[in-house]
């Protein structure tokens, strides 16, 4: 049971982030967005992903990919629109 709280934690996470994805890129505004922090948290998520390979652990692989990916693009939204 807890296996699958966690996997659907680790995908809604990163789904919660879509309304800032598409304030970003909707309105190609990232006015107050901190493009620094934003690669600062893709780039934290990295140990993560390396430590599920490691440990064979596949909702730590998944979430932080998901995280990663999320993290990634609104950084470069804040980059292009910023």
């Amino acid at each position: 049971m807890l296996d699958r709280v966690v996997f659907a934690g680790g995908v809604i996470g990163p789904v919660m982030t879509i309304p800032q994805l598409i304030l970003i890129y909707g309105e190609k505004d990232a006015s107050g967005v901190a493009a620094f922090s934003w690669f600062a948290w893709a780039g934290l998520n990295i140990p993560w992903i390396l430590y599920g390979f490691v440990h064979k652990e596949p909702p730590i692989v998944i979430t932080y990919t998901l995280w990663f990916c999320t993290n990634l693009v609104v950084a470069i939204g804040a980059v292009l629109y910023g």
